[in-house]
């Protein structure tokens, strides 16, 4: 059965002919006065000679009618009321539903994604060839937690610095994923970023995540977060939370912010990936930060993976 229109009538839908607010008000009025009116033309010349008996039916015929009007006018504001209210409440329903099919419909597979960012699918094609081949008869094996990501910070530090030899600006440009198939420089370094150890894994984070939030239609080329200055990331890079850290969280789109919230909340595998890639970001930002130059960190927040994680972090509570 299809379901009514918010304007269609229903049990508590208001006579289209009901009359105005106003109109509501003044027609008891009017009632009131011509018929006490009436009646006191009427049983004018009576009253002086009547019983008192009679005198009280006389003030009952004149007061019932008009206590009638009143009591009718209003039950038809009322009935207004909650038309009015029973409009507003079908617009808000439907507006939750239609933003509960966009967030429960199947989620494409990756492959065939066609809401999926350019940047993203580049990536994805560089990071397949990038992957070790698994033979056919061997069982892949489920992740095992990386050992290192315990380790002391500066133990941590000094481990990935060892072992990395990415320039500060491939890595951002790595972070920032390649335009389109033609931007020979992205390319490059996004090749050089997956053959490196520490920032491959920060790389691949990414792009899950960045995947994951254009299938909800939130591509960081629409987003425009304000600018935040170099020392904040130094700051956060050395363990430093809350006060003027948290202006990190620099994404003002309120719609952007719901739909990442509420996916956080409902979806244990987007959930899953965002702390994944939270914590990537981190590591790989403590282990570049003694090498970047100020104009290096301020020209950070301007990627595509800074951005998500400004917009995660600010979700997740990381600056705070």
């Amino acid at each position: 059965m299809p379901r009514q229109s918010p304007t269609a009538k229903g049990p508590l839908t208001a006579p289209s002919g009901g009359g105005s607010p106003l109109a509501l008000r003044l027609l008891p009025l009017a009632f009131s006065v011509i018929w006490v009116a009436a009646v006191g033309l009427t049983q004018f010349d009576n009253a002086q000679t009547a019983a008192p008996i009679a005198l009280a039916m006389v003030a009952v015929i004149t007061v019932v009618p008009v206590i009638l009007a009143w009591v009718l006018a209003d039950t038809l504001l009322r009935l207004r009321a909650l038309q009015a209210q029973k409009v507003a409440l079908q617009k808000t329903i439907d507006g939750l539903r239609a933003a509960q099919s966009r967030v429960v419909l199947p989620r494409q597979s990756i492959a065939g994604a066609s809401n999926i960012a350019p940047y993203t699918q580049i990536a994805m094609t560089l990071t397949d060839q990038a992957k070790p081949r698994i033979s056919a008869f061997e069982t892949p094996t489920r992740a095992t937690p990386d050992p290192e990501a315990h380790l002391p910070l500066e133990l941590a530090r000094r481990i990935d610095a060892s072992r990395t030899s990415l320039a500060v600006e491939d890595w951002l440009r790595a972070l920032h994923f390649p335009n389109s198939p033609n931007d020979v420089e992205g390319l490059r370094a996004l090749r050089l970023a997956l053959a490196d150890h520490s920032t491959a894994k920060l790389i691949r984070a990414a792009q899950d995540i960045l995947t994951l939030l254009a299938e909800d239609g939130i591509f960081m080329d629409n987003m425009s977060p304000d600018r935040t200055k170099f020392d904040l990331w130094r700051r956060f890079a050395a363990g430093e939370r809350g006060g003027v850290v948290a202006e990190l969280g620099a994404v003002r789109d309120r719609s952007c912010l719901a739909i990442t919230a509420e996916r956080m909340r409902s979806d244990a595998v987007f959930r899953d990936a965002a702390q994944h890639f939270l914590g990537s970001f981190n590591r790989a930002l403590v282990t570049l930060e003694p090498r970047a130059t100020n104009g290096d960190l301020s020209a950070l927040s301007n990627t595509r993976t800074a951005r998500a994680f400004m917009l995660l972090g600010q979700v997740a509570g990381t600056f705070d």
